[in-house]
């Protein structure tokens, strides 16, 4: 009986991975495929690099491509600072005037359409320009200020529950010692949740990347993201050189999650390799 469930769920799992995985796998095939038709294969001439050349020699693309990434590094940074703070401060600081508002506001962004956040941005940011003259229109800058605002949600979530299970007696055996609470949270805390710090800052690195509803408000006509040029190409007919450019973004996508999940994994290892080395010590 547990064989024959074991081979239900083992199945399951296969159909659910192939709907998953498959069309992408079939889409990065597919960028091989010297015919200008994306759905039928050239077996004579395939494979071929051909809209791999294309799509480095494509100025519009390249230049979309490096404003995504200055605006995810930047989106990524801020949020990462601003969501450390407010999770430190909901985790460590639990009675003070206004935390369950505050808790509310800072999560809410994670649950609303994007089409309101977008909208109420565009308005925020049209009456601020209206009454102080900034910013002036629309462009990067409003865009890595809206993305900060729902990333940042995420990273708190993230480095809020790894807060959770620090142990506090370290720090506050470490302010019995007399340290203050800022050397306590940079020495002490900061390198206990440094995981989840960093997997905070490449999930908001990836939501700002790949934002596009959001980005369609609060951006201008000379401020074209990397997801808008591929949607208006899309519109307009897919080319096969949309294939390479998507099989890029995954290979991109795939190197942050796994550099992530080896830098967590050895995180954990020195802290549990550390952990034992202090009570070995202390035996």
């Amino acid at each position: 009986m547990n064989e024959r469930r074991a081979g239900l769920v083992l199945g399951a799992m296969a159909v659910g991975f192939s709907f998953l995985y498959l069309p992408i796998f079939a889409m990065i095939i597919y960028s091989f495929n010297a015919s200008r038709l994306v759905t039928v294969w050239d077996s004579a001439n395939s494979p071929t690099l051909a809209w791999y050349r294309e799509l480095f020699h494509n100025g519009a693309l390249l230049d979309a491509a490096r404003l995504s990434f200055k605006i995810a590094t930047a989106n990524a940074t801020g949020a990462v600072i601003l969501g450390t703070l407010a999770a430190f401060a909901l985790e460590r600081y639990r009675r003070f005037r206004g935390r369950a508002m505050f808790n509310l506001l800072t999560t809410a962004p994670m649950v609303l359409p994007e089409v309101i956040t977008g909208l109420s941005l565009l308005l925020l940011f049209v009456a601020l320009e209206q009454t102080m003259g900034w910013p002036r229109g629309r462009g990067a800058v409003t865009i890595t200020i809206a993305h900060i605002t729902f990333s940042m949600a995420y990273v708190i979530v993230i480095v809020k529950a790894r807060l959770a299970t620090v142990d506090r007696s370290i720090e506050e055996a470490a302010m019995d010692l007399g340290a203050r609470p800022w050397k306590v949270f940079a020495v002490i805390t900061l390198p206990l949740i440094a995981s989840a710090i960093a997997s905070g800052w490449v999930l908001a690195f990836i939501l700002s990347w790949d934002d596009l509803v959001i980005t369609s408000f609060v951006s201008g006509p000379s401020s074209t993201t990397l997801p808008q040029l591929v949607f208006s190409k899309v519109r307009l007919g897919v080319s096969p050189d949309i294939n390479a450019l998507a099989t890029l973004l995954v290979l991109v996508v795939t190197a942050c999650v796994v550099s992530a999940g080896i830098y967590m994994l050895q995180a954990e290892r020195k802290r549990l390799h550390d952990a034992q080395m202090a009570f070995e010590e202390s035996a």
